[in-house]
């Protein structure tokens, strides 16, 4: 496991995931964090972007995925997330969180519900 890292914490979008037929329907606003495991060595020396992986590539893919198909379970929206960016960008790993503020619980009071996954390359880039 690389000890070197991407962060990216609390991108917000906007989409339509749940079981619930409302949420489909009416979407809601998701929080996401991402941590990248990559070898930064090269582009700490180089200071060049075409050594690293761009933040904005990684921003853009998480935000198609969550502003795209809709998903019944956070668990799902979060594997599109890490297969999206395991695929397309050359990462040793990936933690993906996806937060949904206000879980539609009646009676509760709750600030999100989450879920946090890490998945591993499994192909050479």
């Amino acid at each position: 496991m690389a000890s070197d890292r991407i962060i990216l914490k609390g991108m917000s979008f906007y989409g339509y995931h749940g079981v619930n037929q409302e949420e489909k329907v009416l979407g809601q606003g998701y929080e996401v964090d991402l941590e990248a495991e990559i070898d930064l060595s090269l582009p700490g020396h180089s200071d060049q972007l075409e050594d690293t992986v761009s933040y904005t590539l990684m921003y853009r893919a998480t935000r198609d995925v969550v502003e795209g198909k809709s998903h019944n379970l956070l668990e799902s929206l979060a594997q599109g997330i890490a297969d999206r960016l395991l695929g397309d960008l050359p990462l040793k790993g990936i933690t993906v969180m996806v937060k949904k503020p206000n879980p539609p619980i009646k009676g509760s009071s709750i600030a999100y519900a989450a879920v946090k996954i890490h998945r591993e390359q499994t192909n050479a880039h």
